[in-house]
């Protein structure tokens, strides 16, 4: 009898495993909407931000909320943007805005605050500080 059969007599069936997507790692919901959040309450805060800032309409609860819509259906969850208002279509919406390096950083500023409060997991925390570096760089307009 073979070594193999002899240690594993019957054959085990197995399911590929999906990968967790971001949105799952993050913690799904609550952990998305907090990632929104905490953006937000940084941007409101920190003389870093105050001209990206002072180009949102107040108070910035809906923003807040479409910013976590768009967020859950980018890491993987359900897609709540596009449900209600469809395609993101993110550089057309943001064209009525100046978004120049400036702008640009003082986004990334938040973003990185927020990721690193809110992002334990250090890779995780990484890549999407990477792929969300390059969505702010797309963004650019001037």
């Amino acid at each position: 009898m073979n070594l193999i059969k002899k240690l594993f007599p019957k054959k085990v069936e197995t399911t590929p495993v999906e990968p967790l997507t971001a949105y799952q790692l993050l913690g799904g919901e609550a952990g998305v909407r907090a990632l929104a959040n905490d953006f937000y309450d940084i941007m409101e805060s920190a003389p870093e931000a105050a001209d990206l800032y002072a180009i949102h309409p107040l108070p910035l609860d809906a923003i807040r909320q479409k910013f976590f819509e768009f967020l859950s259906g980018w890491t993987g969850g359900p897609p709540l943007f596009e449900e209600k208002y469809g395609h993101p279509r993110l550089r057309a919406r943001h064209l009525p805005f100046k978004v120049d390096c400036k702008m640009r950083d003082q986004w990334m500023f938040c973003m990185n605050k927020a990721l690193d409060r809110q992002v334990g997991n250090v890779e995780v925390r990484e890549q999407m500080r990477a792929s969300l570096d390059q969505l702010a760089s797309h963004m650019r307009n001037q």
